[in-house]
């Protein structure tokens, strides 16, 4: 793993850092690789149960993209930046396990777009929001003219995108594009015990679970109630829905072996 993305593991949970703190930990092609990179290669280990998404320094999650290299950009170069950074997105989304965005500072742009990505976001009260992509001459590429409004509405979703205003952890909150807002010394250790809760659960059914709120987000409720309905049965196939029920009759914690 690249000395721009840190992954610490404790446990179940690993703790996945930007490491560009000199550079508000800006995302530029490098760091986008490593990202790609780190959450493959967690994908592919089944002891990672849950992650978290944070940034390196006290002021920035990810400041945007890196205008410094993206200002020399054609536009063939930027569609591949584009289609780079939607890859990255992608493959958190896809991931088996849930990731927690814990946004300690800055979320500007690809910074915003990269906590969207994220199953949810947890936010330092010194924590900054904003797409400010039109104040540059374009538009958010990493997926914000689309995360955006799924998360908080199409009439807030447009306000953000066409004004480019940066609002606070606490406006965030009000408008649902965070879950919590808490004292940036407590950002950290919070929603650690937070990725720990989700671990200890069963891991087959975490990860059905959020396979089929992401496919279902985007197609009729019929439809989506089915894609339930196959996921719910098929876990009654698994050791793990066994030792549950089990456990529960039994008054025990359960012991899962996700499988």
């Amino acid at each position: 793993m690249s000395s721009v993305v840190l992954v610490e593991r404790a446990g179940s949970v690993a703790i996945v850092t930007l490491n560009r703190p000199d550079k508000l930990n800006a995302l530029n092609q490098e760091l986008l690789a490593a990202l790609y990179g780190t959450w493959s290669e967690l994908d592919h280990d089944p002891t990672v149960l849950a992650a978290v998404l944070t940034g390196a320094g006290e002021k920035a999650f990810a400041a945007g993209g890196d205008i410094a290299a993206m200002s020399k950009m054609s536009t063939n170069e930027a569609k591949s930046f584009s289609d780079l950074g939607h890859t990255v997105l992608h493959r958190m989304e896809s991931a088996h396990f849930p990731i927690i965005g814990a946004v300690n500072g800055f979320a500007l742009g690809g910074g915003c777009e990269l906590a969207l990505a994220c199953d949810f976001i947890y936010a330092a009260d010194r924590a900054r929001f904003a797409q400010p992509e039109v104040s540059l001459g374009v538009i958010p590429g990493f997926g914000g003219t689309q995360r955006l409004a799924r998360r908080v509405g199409i009439g807030r979703a447009r306000e953000l995108c066409l004004t480019g205003d940066t609002i606070g952890a606490d406006d965030a909150l009000r408008i649902g594009l965070v879950n919590a807002v808490v004292p940036h010394a407590e950002l950290l250790p919070t929603v650690r015990v937070l990725a720990e809760k989700i671990a200890s659960k069963g891991p087959v059914a975490i990860a059905q679970c959020k396979r089929v709120m992401q496919r279902g987000e985007d197609v009729p409720l019929p439809v989506a109630a089915e894609l339930e309905a196959q996921a719910f049965a098929s876990l009654f196939g698994t050791e793990d829905q066994k030792e549950g029920m089990l456990a529960f009759l039994e008054k025990r914690a359960a012991s899962f072996k996700g499988r």
